[in-house]
């Protein structure tokens, strides 16, 4: 189903009003830190989508494409749907392998992100304190490297005043290691065909775990041929070995995709209880 449909199912079904997004926000007026060029493909962008009734809550909301493209299914159509649950979003499209960037050139972009939003919460009515993060497949690896590593997409001589660090993460089939059944074209996109094993171990993120990140959800499907389950077994298993709060939700029928907008899928309940739980929804 084409994104247009899928709106209008939302709208038709009360879910969303028929409206269009916010202006997209430049991330960076100045120039992308290392631009290859000045095109769409090196200007990355943060898309504001504002709720009818907001809770105070917010969400970036990175989707997937291998690191290579932006799948859209994952972007709109999930702004929307969160929108109905009273939380703010705002879209990330990030700089991709296909462009000629590598790590961490995404990582800066998402980092920024965070900043902007929390640095921008009175002017959207945003609680600071309730702002997420989502990331599917590929923006799942990306979500999961801001938990992890902020520091590598710091810029250097700025010094910022307001923390990246995002209040809970939600990692929907994500791509995680680089080491363990590493999905191709995301480790190629991210890192080059011959990264150095410093780098390959920075971006295989069940590595990177440290106490005190934000609790995590996880979802995957065990039948998913694309990226593996071990993927997200191996996050939920780092996380627990240091005391993260997290819940890691294994189905097992679907293959890599399972559950978009306008699937009936139980991820969507299992979320909304757990963001209940979170206090990010009344």
């Amino acid at each position: 189903m084409k994104v247009s449909a899928l709106l209008l199912c939302l709208a038709l079904a009360g879910l969303a009003p028929l409206l269009a997004a916010e202006k997209p926000i430049v991330l960076w007026p100045g120039g992308a830190p290392g631009a290859l060029d000045t095109t769409v493909k090196d200007i990355p962008t943060l898309t504001p989508y504002l709720p009818a009734k907001a809770s105070g809550a917010a969400m970036l909301l990175i989707p997937g494409g291998s690191y290579s493209g932006i799948y859209e299914g994952q972007a709109e159509p999930f702004a929307l749907w969160l929108n109905a649950q009273g939380i703010t979003v705002f879209v990330l499209r990030y700089r991709l392998g296909s462009a000629g960037y590598r790590y961490p050139a995404q990582l800066q972009d998402a980092v920024e992100a965070m900043r902007q939003i929390r640095g921008r919460a009175a002017q959207w009515k945003l609680d600071p304190h309730r702002l997420g993060v989502m990331g599917f497949s590929a923006g799942g690896h990306l979500v999961s490297t801001l938990l992890n590593r902020p520091e590598d997409g710091e810029i250097a001589g700025r010094t910022p005043t307001v923390s990246p660090r995002p209040d809970l993460a939600i990692l929907c089939y994500p791509v995680i290691s680089m080491t363990t059944k590493p999905h191709a074209t995301s480790r190629r996109m991210l890192i080059g065909d011959l990264p150095g094993e410093e780098l390959v171990r920075k971006t295989s993120s069940e590595l990177q775990v440290r106490p005190g990140l934000p609790p995590c959800f996880l979802w995957h499907t065990t039948e998913d041929k694309l990226v593996p389950v071990e993927h997200a077994q191996l996050y939920a298993a780092a996380l627990h070995q240091h005391g993260v709060p997290h819940e890691l939700h294994l189905y097992q029928h679907g293959d890599h995709g399972t559950g978009l907008i306008g699937t009936q899928h139980p991820w969507f309940a299992d979320l909304l209880f757990w963001l209940k739980a979170q206090k990010f929804i009344p």
